[in-house]
């Protein structure tokens, strides 16, 4: 009885049930452009101020794993309502950067993700270069040429280089009051240092919406616009009052000292954060 009834199970068990799907060229082709589509936009996230939106996307699709898991039922219909609509918040979040993107690929081709996929390792800036930027800036402050000096952190401002002069050269204080002086060629915009060197020069930064003293100009609007979208620390010299300002995720430092912006530039160097209180402090010098 028992071995009949075996023999049916075993007898009613397909064959193709049991076999191995056949693998094609196709299919192992079709698994390879998926894998480096998706590198593709690992890195350009990576290399983008996306990669700051991608983060916190992945904390919300955490707790949203967390929520489902412990049972907690009103938030867990509250990420999936949002959730609904997440591809068209995706691509409003994203707007810039995959506009960009696109006209890079659209203008360059295959030499367009070639630039995509350019991974650079960032180098923070060493003690000489923070040396050679204070005594650029303290000697610009006292003949009152206004400079924009912008110094990449973790996150990258490749977009901000593209606007301006590639230079690649080694920082000097002698190079950067160079750039600044009224009415040389690169004097207008600001200068990017990156992986411990002067990047481009005359760079166009975004204009920050939010609302500063009447007293501040645009030089100044540029600065905290351009720490919105990056971690870059940006130092602006006034050319009115010769002061030395800071500014950093949103934030502005007004009326540094050469001690205090000497103190900022060695944290960069040993890759220790600035603490908010140095922000909310207005300096000791006088006002712009």
């Amino acid at each position: 009885m028992n071995s009949n009834l075996w023999e049916n199970i075993v007898n009613g068990i397909s064959l193709s049930t049991l076999s191995i799907p056949s693998i094609r060229l196709s299919d192992l082709i079709d698994i390879v452009l998926v894998a480096i589509i998706i590198y593709i936009v690992l890195i350009w996230i990576k290399n983008t101020r996306a990669w700051s939106l991608f983060r916190g996307l992945a904390v919300i699709a955490v707790i949203s794993l967390l929520a489902y898991r412990f049972h907690f039922y009103t938030l867990t219909w509250i990420i999936e309502k949002t959730f609904s609509v997440g591809v068209i918040a995706l691509v409003i979040l994203f707007q810039p950067e995959l506009r960009k993107a696109l006209e890079q690929i659209g203008e360059s081709g295959f030499s367009g993700l070639a630039d995509i996929l350019n991974v650079e390792k960032s180098t923070r800036i060493n003690h000489s270069s923070v040396t050679a930027i204070v005594s650029a800036c303290t000697k610009m402050a006292k003949d009152k040429t206004g400079a924009l000096i912008v110094i990449e952190h973790n996150v990258p401002v490749g977009d901000f280089i593209k606007t301006g002069i590639p230079m690649d050269s080694i920082i000097s204080s002698q190079l950067l009051m160079n750039i600044f002086v009224n009415k040389t060629p690169l004097h207008d915009g600001a200068v990017i240092i990156r992986d411990n060197r002067i990047a481009a020069a005359s760079c166009i930064l975004p204009v920050t919406q939010k609302s500063l003293a009447s007293e501040l100009g645009t030089r100044h609007r540029a600065a905290v616009g351009a720490s919105e979208q990056s971690d870059a620390y940006i130092i602006i010299v006034s050319e009115e009052t010769g002061d030395i300002s800071v500014a950093n995720d949103g934030r502005l430092r007004r009326s540094l000292t050469e001690k205090e912006l000497t103190s900022v530039l060695n944290s960069l160097v040993e890759g220790k954060t600035i603490n908010t209180n140095f922000f909310k402090a207005r300096g000791k010098g006088k006002k712009k």
